[in-house]
């Protein structure tokens, strides 16, 4: 009988922790640079911790569910954008790309290096399909320049610190 109470209890954790994802995920989108067509912001490194903490079935459920948040209309994304709209933009491929995103970065365990590999794999895997989109905007090259060359510096640095905050953390925190 105690096992019958256990895993709704289990259910409604798992849904309330997916639910402050999408909300750490959502405050992420507002921390901007306002780069054209695609702006900067912290919501890759979001991403990876999503993934890195609460492994892959929680990172992308959240995610998910921060994708269904905006669909509706909420201004989840960057700048405060909701709607199809947004999804349907330049931006919405790397909203998209995502979801790889935290479903790599929720096998980041192991050793520094397994785990460096795999964050910077979770955050490369956002931009295949954030490129694929957005050069159906802007072109292919430029694509490349505004989409990628840019935010090569902050990839770098935002993949460091999803790496450190994971081998930092307690064994207990990781999943």
């Amino acid at each position: 009988m105690a096992l019958a109470l256990t895993a709704p209890r289990q259910g409604l954790r798992f849904a309330g922790l997916v639910l402050l994802g999408s909300t750490v995920l959502a405050a992420s989108a507002q921390i901007a640079v306002p780069f054209w067509p695609v702006p900067a912001t912290m919501q890759s490194l979001a991403v990876l911790l999503l993934g890195a903490f609460g492994g892959a079935r929680f990172g992308v459920a959240s995610v998910l569910l921060y994708l269904a948040e905006g669909a509706i209309g909420l201004p989840v994304f960057a700048n405060g954008a909701g709607g199809i709209a947004a999804l349907a933009g330049p931006t919405g491929g790397y909203l998209i790309g995502f979801l790889p995103a935290a479903w790599i970065a929720g096998q980041a365990r192991g050793g520094w290096l397994r785990s460096g590999a795999m964050l910077l794999a979770a955050h490369l895997a956002l931009f295949v399909p954030g490129l694929l989109w957005l050069a159906s905007f802007v072109g292919v090259e430029r694509a490349l320049m505004a989409g990628f060359v840019l935010f090569i510096p902050g990839t770098v640095v935002k993949t460091a610190l999803a790496l450190v905050a994971l081998r930092a953390a307690p064994a207990g925190w990781r999943r």
